[in-house]
């Protein structure tokens, strides 16, 4: 089984590279943003929580999040693998993810990083907020606070990976065919 922890700002193409990803390795793909935009539209208990911290920019928190990922992974036994977007976000979530895998004899196998410019990013959430029609993606302001609460909270999950040798990063910037290649020459290699 194959578990693989896709990481990066807001904007770097982690949904768009999943899409490839879960096809070529045939893992379900958890993304917490889709989950919760999902609870949101159909304004369920937890849509309406998550709803009130992402309108701000912030995250949501730690134990309404793992919660929310356990129960999709255990909706799922038959699975190959797991491509966990958005998730984990913080060290607590990220320890609650492990405690939570090895209780099903499973683990991290790895997590990749998509880098790119804060400034090339903030221009591809404002184009995409043209047409998806997400209020955090057309403000500006909005972005930055996702930047900056990723850069404090985010960030250190880095050296917790890279400390279990699990942690790779990828040039987020190219064609997405380009960057579909590079995500898959590290996951072929694991």
């Amino acid at each position: 089984m194959i578990n693989i922890v896709l990481f990066g700002k807001p904007g770097a193409g982690k949904g768009t590279q999943a899409e490839f990803l879960k096809e070529k390795y045939n893992l379900t793909h958890l993304s917490t943003g889709d989950i919760f935009r999902f609870n949101i539209k159909n304004e369920t208990e937890l849509g309406k929580l998550a709803k009130t911290y992402m309108d701000k920019g912030d995250l949501v928190p730690d134990e309404v999040t793992i919660q929310m990922l356990q129960s999709e992974v255990d909706a799922n036994p038959q699975s190959a693998g797991f491509l966990f977007d958005g998730f984990p976000r913080t060290l607590a979530q990220a320890g609650a993810l492990d405690r939570f895998l090895e209780s099903k004899g499973q683990q991290i196998t790895a997590t990749v990083a998509l880098e790119a410019d804060d400034e090339i990013l903030v221009q591809r959430l404002l184009e995409r907020g043209k047409t998806s029609g997400r209020p955090d993606d057309q403000d500006e302001e909005k972005i930055r606070n996702r930047y900056q609460e990723y850069n404090e909270k985010t960030a250190p999950l880095m050296g917790y990976y890279k400390d279990q040798g699990k942690f790779y990063a990828v040039d987020g910037i190219g064609s997405i065919a380009e960057i579909t290649e590079r995500l898959s020459a590290v996951i072929d290699n694991l």
